[in-house]
């Protein structure tokens, strides 16, 4: 079995910061893209920025220049460090890995519970 558990959510004010971690739990041999995606009430959850094995990034194009998404494969954990934080990033912040590899198996497209972001103006 193979969980993802994020942390590091809260409460800033406009222009604070918060970094977000994201663990992966198991017997876990590698994992493949992890990345952050985020949603609001009503809406669809959206990506916010993905880290491959090889360390190339992607970020949507709200957050370019503010995030800055890292992983450590020796903990099997990603990072988010969100600078410059706007209202509109108020959400809740989930953590995906598309493939975690075991001794045993494959999981594919696993998701963490989330960890509420909220941003004061």
């Amino acid at each position: 079995q193979v969980q993802l558990v994020e942390s590091g959510g809260g409460l800033v004010q406009t222009g604070g910061s918060l970094r977000l971690s994201c663990a992966a739990s198991g017997n876990i041999f590698s994992i493949g893209t992890m990345g952050w995606y985020r949603q609001t009430p009503g809406n669809q959850r959206e990506l916010v920025a993905t880290v491959a094995g090889d360390g190339s990034t992607y970020y949507a194009d709200s957050v370019k220049g503010r995030f800055s998404i890292s992983r450590d494969n020796t903990k099997n954990t990603v990072y988010l460090q969100m600078n410059s934080l706007k209202p509109e990033d108020t959400a809740v912040y989930f953590c995906n890995a598309d493939r975690v590899y075991t001794p045993r198996t494959m999981y594919s497209d696993t998701w963490g519970r989330g960890t509420q972001v909220t941003v004061s103006s």
